[in-house]
């Protein structure tokens, strides 16, 4: 193992770099200036922290956000890593205690926001740092805050390019998930870079299955995400356009039993921070928010983002989406799309103005329809979500991804040439001064004042459209106008335009292919991430392992609360999960694992490793207890009179645990009444269903009961089924 896998395994608990860290990692070693785009999840973090480590001086990490500086701080002080940052959330007394340790010596990496770093005080200490310390590098996190193309753009961060007039010598790495190539250039102009490395990372996450859902009505998108969230494990996030609608949307669910939190930017900054910090240490599992919450949040085990409403840009749906997922398990995207949220994004485009003149803003309006014009062609896509994704970051992808909606279940394409020359005719023959809706009356062979007063029921066009309905006019007028094959005005008529594909559609030198009929609703059953990964756990983490997983969780999460940090900073999903699988009883058997660094084996390895060894002989049959001992106290709780989400919040565990507790002692001869758990007509309806399927796999029963009942009670009622088989024969 060389020196850098060695400092790598050391310090982060890693026994191998991801792709291109390496790289990066060996050019800021050498001193060159360096912008590296990684996805999110890809490790960016350890190619500016890693050097710093084995640099000389200080690193001084520019962060745009105080949660995010506080999160990677505890993260490398959970490593044993001397860090620190500088802001506004610390009293005057300790910022001079820290300054103190930074001068002599005792701290590698210093995070600060680009507010305090350019106040002339802080300028001058840092000319002291580096007299006496040397600076060893700049690291500019989340850099495409520095480009007015990016997503996220900010004024403050221009200032950035004052640190190389400052201090020319000093090497800088720019680091970010997003950025055009565009984005990429600004970066490295704003900077002043000089000659720099550049790594460009796939922006493909595998891990990530995406999918669209159709918002008909507010009743059904609330029931369909209700379903979501309660068929999904684990922590998620739910992002809405407007205030109003988090705090809707975050009551609802609070009534209907999920623990959900708003977070927005009219709360007052103590309640959002109380929820951010709530969220982050699994004290709750939803976020219901605005884009105003998210970026720099570190939380890596997040498995579904929920877009309640249609996003702005392409880039913002990627950057918010892609919180899922970050410790690369399987994690879902979902975005719900209707028709009504068009309009609402184009209200709000509307609203750029000049503050002082009131006038509007024509550059930025002009270039926020063509972002909403990107999204839709993502949401109204009938290729690979993948490939729509990646296309947009200059990156080709062959489709067929099997981890989206579009893969997985196909919409038939029908040739609707004929009605698109139709429709493109209505509009060369009304002279292209009107918008979608009158053409579709003209089509229709309405008798509105409207077409009477053009004299538009005189056209040839007139009513040749009636076998159509409006709705099918509309589809095919958008998909036109998203294919190319038609232009719509974006100064506030929304006038349809030919251009040159219109008049080869209606010359019959190009065909229009359009998929009318809805393909069947996605569910969660559909996804890998869900049931398909559920029976791959049966098989690969068996019953017992996800028992000990829980205990484990448990335990993480004390440690947690004790030190005042969120649980992941402890150890991630990951780790857990292999140490519940492989059950590592020796402290070199501990460290072995991946994410077990020198410090973290020195402060946990023997709690986990009693832990386990704990478990490991409570859970040795004897003839006196066929039981576990964690399984014993829930049967003893439920013998009491406890419902199961009592005592999974008294035993600090999820309630599928419990309901797995009770599935096994049915299947070891306990017997429990099943009208505690189910009513008798939910029982009725999954025994049909099993005599029906059999108890094989519970995929097909779940399926063939479309997601209306969870694979606890299917569990649970074929544990029912098998002892009664049993006592039959």
């Amino acid at each position: 193992m060389d020196n850098l896998s060695k400092s790598l395994k050391q310090y982060f608990g890693y026994d191998n770099f991801r792709l291109g860290q390496r790289e990066i990692i060996e050019a800021v070693l050498a001193g060159r200036d360096t912008i590296a785009i990684m996805p999110t999840g890809g490790g960016k973090s350890i190619c500016f922290q890693l050097p710093a480590l084995i640099q000389t001086g200080i690193t001084i990490v520019v962060s745009p956000l105080i949660a995010l500086m506080q999160d990677q701080v505890a993260a490398l002080q959970e490593n044993g890593i001397a860090a620190t940052f500088l802001n506004s959330s610390i009293a005057q007394n300790e910022v001079a205690t820290r300054s103190q340790s930074i001068l002599e010596g005792r701290t590698k990496l210093v995070y600060v926001a680009p507010e305090r770093l350019f106040s002339e005080r802080f300028l001058q200490f840092l000319d002291v740092v580096r007299d006496r310390v040397g600076i060893a590098g700049f690291a500019i996190d989340e850099a495409h805050c520095v480009s007015e193309w990016g997503h996220d753009f900010r004024p403050e961060y221009r200032q950035l390019a004052q640190l190389r007039d400052r201090y020319p010598h000093v090497p800088a790495i720019a680091l970010t998930a997003t950025a055009t190539d565009r984005v990429r250039q600004d970066i490295s102009n704003q900077l002043q870079l000089r000659q720099p490395f550049v790594h460009l990372a796939s922006f493909d996450r595998p891990n990530l299955y995406y999918e669209v859902l159709e918002k008909k009505s507010e009743r059904d998108t609330y029931a369909k995400l209700l379903q979501q969230v309660r068929l999904q494990s684990g922590a998620g996030i739910v992002y809405c356009l407007s205030r109003k609608r988090v705090d809707e949307i975050a009551q609802r669910l609070q009534e209907d039993g999920i623990d959900a939190i708003p977070y927005h930017a009219g709360m007052n900054a103590s309640d959002r921070e109380a929820n951010q910090i709530r969220w982050i240490r699994d004290d709750a599992r939803i976020m219901v928010a605005t884009i105003a919450f998210g970026m720099g949040i570190n939380k890596p085990d997040v498995r579904f983002v929920i877009h309640y409403d249609l996003p702005r840009t392409i880039e913002g749906y990627y950057q918010e989406s892609g919180r899922a997922g970050r410790d690369g398990e399987p994690s879902r995207c979902t975005l719900f799309f209707g028709y009504r949220d068009i309009e609402t994004v184009k209200y709000l485009i509307a609203q750029k103005v000049d503050p002082q003149s009131g006038e509007p803003l024509e550059a930025e309006q002009r270039i926020a329809h063509q972002q909403l014009r990107q999204t839709l062609d993502y949401a109204e896509g009938l290729e690979c979500r993948r490939t729509i994704l990646l296309r947009y970051f200059g990156e080709t992808h062959t489709g067929n991804c099997d981890r989206c909606d579009n893969c997985r279940s196909p919409r038939p394409l029908k040739d609707w040439t004929i009605e698109a020359q139709k429709f493109l005719s209505c509009v060369a023959r009304t002279q292209e001064k009107f918008g979608m809706t009158h053409i579709i009356d003209v089509l229709r062979g309405s008798r509105k004042e409207k077409i009477l007063q053009h004299d538009h029921e005189k056209l040839s066009t007139y009513g040749i459209g009636k076998d159509r309905s409006a709705d099918d006019w509309k589809q095919l007028a958008r998909s036109l106008i998203h294919q190319g094959l038609l232009d719509q005005t974006t100064d506030g008529f929304a006038i349809l335009k030919l251009n040159p594909l219109s008049w080869e559609v209606m010359r019959k030198q190009r065909s229009v292919m359009l998929a009318l009929e809805p393909k069947a609703e996605s569910t969660t059953s559909s996804d890998p991430s869900s049931s398909e990964r559920s029976d791959r756990s049966e098989r690969e983490f068996t019953r017992d392992a996800e028992l000990l997983y829980d205990r484990l969780l448990a335990l993480r999460k004390r440690l947690a609360r004790e030190q005042n940090v969120p649980p992941y900073i402890i150890f991630h999903d990951s780790t857990i999960r292999t140490m519940a699988k492989d059950r590592p009883t020796t402290l070199e058997a501990f460290s072995k694992l991946s994410g077990v660094g020198t410090r973290k084996l020195e402060q946990y390895g023997e709690i986990f490793v009693a832990a386990i060894l704990e478990y490991e002989q409570a859970s040795i049959p004897s003839p006196r207890n066929k039981f576990s001992t964690t399984q014993l106290e829930t049967l003893a709780l439920f013998d009491r009179g406890l419902d199961i989400e009592v005592i999974a919040r008294d035993r600090n565990l999820k309630p599928s645990t419990i309901w797995a507790h009770l599935s096994e002692a049915v299947n070891l001869g306990h017997a429990i009444d099943p009208d505690r758990l189910i009513s008798p007509p939910r029982q009725a309806t999954i025994r049909d269903a099993i005599a029906k399927l059999g108890m094989t796999s519970l995929k097909p029963v779940f399926e063939h009961l479309e997601g209306a009942y969870s694979y606890d009670e299917l569990r649970f009622m074929a544990a029912i089924a098998r002892m009664k088989s049993g006592e039959q024969s």
